[in-house]
Formats: C-alpha cells, structure tokens, sequence
C-alpha cells in the first residue's frame, strides 16, 4: 500500500521513510542522544532483567531459530513482561535467524514465531526472505509489516532480485521495507522506485569512509527513488520510436547521396 505522505504502520504515521538499524553502536549513547535517534529508529529493544540470556526481544525471538524449543514458554512470558514495561507500546520487528554466518532468515520458525507473538497482541514488524509467497503467509498471518532482504545482511550488494520485489510489492496491503543489502544511495533508490515503503540499513552507513556524508547520500537516494515512484517511468522500448529534438529542416540522405 503506497501512500504519497508519511509512511504509516499499523494507523503509526512516520516522518521518514529511511531508518537506521541499531546493530552498530551509535557515537553518542546518553540519554539526550538516544532521544534523537528515536525518530528514526525501528527496532524496539526491551531490557528484560531475568535468568534468560537476552537484552532485547530479538535475541529472545533468535533462540527459536538456533534450536532452543524448551525456551518457548519463557519467550512467551518475557513478551507479556516486555508488553508491561512498554507501556502499551506494541509495535516489534522480529528476526529469527537460521545461519549465524549469512544471517539468512530461518522462515519456517519466523512464521511460527509471527503467529505467537501476534496472538500475544503484538504488531509484528518481520524481516524474511524476498519470498513472494512467504511474504503473503506473514501478511495474512497478521504481520503489519513485512521487510524482505534484497541481499545478505553486511553483504552491500544491493537490490540482486528486483523481479522477486515487484512481486511482493504490487499484491501487498501492508508496508514493504528493504531490511538488508542495501550499499550505497543507488541501492537504496532502487528500492524505492520499485514501490517499496521504506528501507533499513546499518552497515552501509556505518561502514562507509564517512558516515555522516553516506547518510545523506541515502537520504536523497530515498526521496529521488520515492519522487521517481510516484512519477511513473516512462515504457522502455527496443526503439525510441520517435526523436525528442525538432525535426524541422532536418536535413536526410536519400537514395544515391553521397556517403
């Protein structure tokens, strides 16, 4: 679903459509900095103070996707506890991973994971493969987001199946948000311009020679890409078909000119 202003999740209107992940610890961790990077931050971190070995509702979420079921029951009680110190708040981004080397999705536990934390009230927010498929079960399931990768997360290699995109794009009734791959501001335009919602990196901005500059480089790659969306390309053709200068007094050789 495309919507030409604010990028809105679950009836939650967002001023950007460019968010950075916090895998990379920020240079400025006080309080006052943290507050301004609230605005464009999507992952909510949960400090949970119990004998589980995880600060935050992601790792608990990852330890279904490393081969620890037993914990199942006490995943559940720290979301109902994260639920409490939220406050209310209920909007999450679930990752369960299947490769600790690639970071590659483990989608047959993300799917059973959506499913719990959505029954638990949660609005779910889920990176998953460019599955087109897959990404139709997160939608039904109740996921009000949904955030294929494009590539491997770290990897910068940017948008390798557009294809695989437009086909979670154009069907889709929730925001479609670029969660991994993403290299450079060309990347990220790419992105944009095939209908995605929003995109989310870290490593591209944090990685670069100079972060500061990358982030708006991004930022104008975002916003070109959205503009070039809503504007609608032009065909592509084998042929231009017809010039786009005069053709007044054009001057053309005919049968026996010289050549």
């Amino acid at each position: 679903m495309h919507y030409r202003g604010l990028l809105r999740v679950k009836r939650r209107d967002s001023g950007t459509r460019i968010y950075e992940a916090a895998s990379h610890p920020p240079a400025d961790d006080s309080p006052a900095g943290a507050v301004r990077r609230a605005a464009t931050l999507i992952d909510l971190v949960v400090r949970k103070y119990a004998p589980l070995p995880a600060a935050s509702l992601t790792y608990l979420l990852r330890l279904l996707g490393y081969g620890a079921p037993h914990l199942t029951a006490q995943i559940q009680a720290a979301l109902r506890l994260a639920r409490e110190l939220l406050d209310g708040h209920d909007l999450v981004k679930l990752e369960v991973l299947g490769d600790p080397h690639t970071l590659f999705p483990n989608m047959p536990e993300t799917l059973k994971a959506t499913k719990t934390l959505v029954d638990e009230g949660f609005k779910v927010m889920v990176y998953c493969t460019d599955d087109p498929i897959q990404c139709r079960m997160l939608e039904d399931m109740g996921a009000v987001a949904v955030m294929p990768l494009a590539s491997l997360l770290g990897s910068g290699m940017g948008i390798l199946n557009p294809w695989h995109l437009r086909r979670i794009i154009d069907p889709a009734r929730v925001p479609v948000v670029v969660d991994a791959g993403v290299g450079t501001a060309s990347d990220a335009a790419i992105a944009m311009e095939l209908g995605c919602d929003a995109v989310l990196m870290n490593t591209a901005i944090a990685g670069a020679r100079d972060p500061i500059l990358m982030a708006s480089a991004m930022k104008k790659g975002v916003e070109a890409g959205r503009e070039a969306f809503l504007a609608g390309r032009m065909p592509k053709k084998l042929y231009s078909g017809a010039p786009s200068s005069p053709t007044e007094g054009l001057i053309t050789a005919g049968p026996g000119s010289a050549k």
